[in-house]
């Protein structure tokens, strides 16, 4: 046996045996540690084919019977792509299931341990548990993130090269991107279709028949006559209200194009990558808390679809600071201002946003509610995981 005195001072340090306890308890995972936990979600194959199938399969596939439908019959189907197209499959389907999606991965990283018997074994290893709970941050986000990302990518990609090359204006086709002076211009060269067609808030003075009705009804007789016998409207009239009613949906008609810019697809992928980092870590700190999966994704899917929208909407005298602290609410508030269709408020012109939640907030109050429900949920889950029996 070699006594500690005898060893000289510069003799090589002897490598601990694999498995071997680790006394000292370093709450910073490693990259083993986390590579590990990687791996320990990805062999899930239920729960990749889900995570795969909702964030890139039904954009995928909704986008392809679109084109299809588009390439066989373009008369009665418009372009797969568009600026519309992209509104709706971000706020509806990425935005909405992409929260829960990684809601649902974080429940099960948080709780996976227990359910397959591992927990015990992994704390006499003399790991830290604090860096065991750590370590399934990144890991759940080197999947998710990736995934969220490759939806998106082919949601931008099919709205940009399949984009329609009329622009529909509230199911008006006129061209894009017009001055408001070219608007006014083309306004009064179609002023039977601006006054049938465009919406204005304000009576109209003059009498003009349309040719189809909403729903593509009859014809309609859209304005009605001041006073006296109705008469035949002059075409300057017509004209002069047609330019009126450009100028006033000008505001509103600036801010829809044939496809997504830049910039705005930039700010969309990022928000979504939020939504999912918030989805995953609330996910994470509250399976852990739980211990068990099913009634933790459940509540998180009663988070997003039933309490956040009614929360958004209903005015609750003296509660209504309690109302500004739920994380949807505030993520709602960082929507890009560049999309058309509102989070719990549904289509609408820019104007409508802040009335389509009712709750007010601003951005500095909607970013320190995000950062702390991150580093809450994160306490929580790891002071449980550093507390539980093993």
């Amino acid at each position: 046996m070699t006594l500690a005195s005898d060893m000289r001072p510069d003799a090589p340090v002897p490598t601990p045996v694999a498995g071997a306890r680790d006394r000292r308890g370093s709450w910073i995972p490693t990259g083993a540690m986390i590579v590990t936990r990687f791996m320990e979600l990805r062999k899930r194959r239920g729960l990749m084919i889900t995570l795969v199938g909702v964030t890139i399969g039904i954009p995928t596939i909704f986008l392809v019977i679109r084109l299809l439908l588009h390439a066989f019959d373009p008369h009665t189907y418009g372009p797969a792509g568009g600026y519309d197209i992209f509104n709706h499959l971000v706020v509806v389907v990425l935005y909405v299931f992409g929260f829960i999606v990684a809601a649902t991965l974080g429940c099960t990283a948080g709780s996976v341990d227990l359910t397959d018997g591992m927990f015990r074994h992994l704390v006499v290893t003399g790991r830290s548990r604090l860096a065991l709970y750590l370590a399934r941050i990144p890991a759940g986000l080197a999947i998710i993130g990736p995934l969220v990302a490759i939806g998106f990518t082919i949601v931008c990609g099919v709205s940009v090269f399949a984009a329609p090359t009329t622009l529909n204006y509230r199911g008006v086709n006129v061209p894009a991107g017009l001055s408001l002076p070219a608007l006014e211009n083309y306004a009064a060269n179609h002023a039977d279709q601006i006054v049938c067609g465009f919406p204005y808030n304000g009576p109209i003075p003059i009498a003009v028949p349309c040719p189809n009705g909403p729903f593509g009804g009859g014809p309609i007789i859209k304005g009605s006559a001041e006073s006296g016998t109705p008469t035949q409207p002059t075409p300057a009239t017509i004209k002069a209200q047609a330019i009126q009613i450009a100028q006033q949906d000008y505001a509103d008609y600036s801010r829809f194009f044939l496809s997504p810019s830049t910039s705005l697809m930039i700010k969309t992928g990022l928000w979504l990558e939020l939504e999912a980092l918030i989805g995953f870590t609330v996910g994470l700190g509250l399976g852990a808390l739980l211990g068990q999966r099913t009634v933790a994704v459940i509540m998180m899917i009663v988070l997003e679809i039933i309490l956040t929208p009614i929360l958004s909407r209903a005015h609750i005298p003296h509660f209504i600071n309690l109302q500004r602290a739920v994380v949807g609410l505030a993520t709602a508030h960082l929507e890009p201002a560049g999309l058309s269709v509102r989070i719990f408020g549904g289509d609408g012109p820019p104007a409508a946003k802040a009335a389509s939640i009712l709750v007010p907030e601003t951005t500095f109050v909607a970013v320190c509610v995000i950062i702390a429900w991150l580093v809450g949920w994160t306490i929580l889950g790891a002071w449980r995981m550093a507390t539980r029996d093993a």
